[in-house]
């Protein structure tokens, strides 16, 4: 089946959108309040503080998109899979997903909460995590060994088996006050 493109645009129509392409869409301050999407992708689109209640996004990825302070904890949860390639996550807030195995790849996380989420199995490959807040956050077998400017209390925080490169040890150690040379 051939997938529906979208293209310039900057709403939608209530409903479910299976098998979408949305390329080059600015959708800005719009209400995505209990759409479903299903197999989609978004390219290049601006998704920034978009409504996100009771959203339903599955298996949808996101590709060079600005999605400034989104709120993912709004969505539905059911069958929630999504992934994120050199998007912009600034200002977003996971708090509470369930995130397993999700994959970041280059993406700007600053200031991003990831408090109590699930992060379990994820990469956040080139991620910058510039004041993002990991607080109680599952983090086990996840993997972060080329993102950086993360803070992670490792006290406060699962991080059994996760991947860190000896670069983001500082992150790890910043509590402790510990002075590394």
């Amino acid at each position: 089946m051939e997938s529906k493109q979208y293209q310039n645009i900057s709403e939608l129509a209530r409903g479910t959108y299976e098998n979408c392409d949305f390329k080059n869409c600015n959708f800005e301050n719009s209400p995505f309040n209990h759409l479903i999407f299903i197999d989609c992708t978004f390219k290049d689109c601006n998704l920034s503080n978009v409504s996100l209640t009771q959203t339903s996004f599955r298996e949808v990825s996101f590709s060079n998109c600005k999605m400034i302070g989104l709120h993912f904890e709004n969505c539905h949860s059911f069958l929630l899979a999504v992934s994120f390639s050199k998007c912009q996550l600034n200002l977003s807030s996971f708090y509470q997903v369930q995130l397993k195995k999700t994959k970041f790849e280059n993406c700007e996380l600053k200031e991003v909460d990831f408090t109590s989420a699930n992060l379990a199995e994820a990469s956040l490959v080139e991620c910058d995590c510039q004041l993002a807040i990991f607080d109680d956050t599952n983090l086990e077998k996840a993997d972060l060994s080329s993102a950086y400017h993360y803070q992670i209390d490792p006290t406060k925080n699962k991080i059994k088996k996760a991947k860190f490169s000896r670069e983001g040890l500082p992150g790890l150690l910043l509590q402790h006050q510990i002075i590394i040379q």
